[in-house]
């Protein structure tokens, strides 16, 4: 599976949040406020996802409805196993202590990271 774009993925985590097919002006409503692409840029990136297979478009009357090839889970896990490779060497310790000096965790971080943990050695 073909890592996306910021751009591309951006567009993909709408459609899949969506929970159902979706129209262009549906992902252009959606978009941050901030964030407003033109109709013309929306319907660019979104040929490109259906170019690499992760959208298929249906025609619903005039308009065309865009429904999602890849479930999101999938691509996430894709995703993380190749940030994992590429950028921590797949290693835990190499991982957490990225987490860690970047002074970003809360107790509360920890603590849920804790429970996780737990829970996960519980269950094997």
């Amino acid at each position: 599976m073909k890592r996306l774009p910021d751009s591309e993925l951006e567009l993909m985590m709408l459609i899949w949040d969506t929970g159902h097919p979706v129209t262009r002006m549906e992902i252009e409503e959606r978009l941050p406020k901030e964030r407003k692409l033109s109709p013309t840029t929306i319907l660019s990136f979104l040929a490109r996802l259906q170019e690499r297979g992760f959208v298929c478009v249906k025609k619903e009357g005039k308009t065309n409805v865009y429904e999602p090839l890849i479930a999101k889970e999938d691509y996430l896990r894709e995703e993380s196993k190749s940030i994992w490779k590429r950028l921590y060497q797949s290693s835990v310790k190499n991982f957490v202590t990225a987490l860690c000096d970047s002074d970003g965790l809360t107790e509360e971080d920890f603590r849920e990271l804790q429970d996780f943990l737990d829970e996960r050695k519980r269950r094997q």
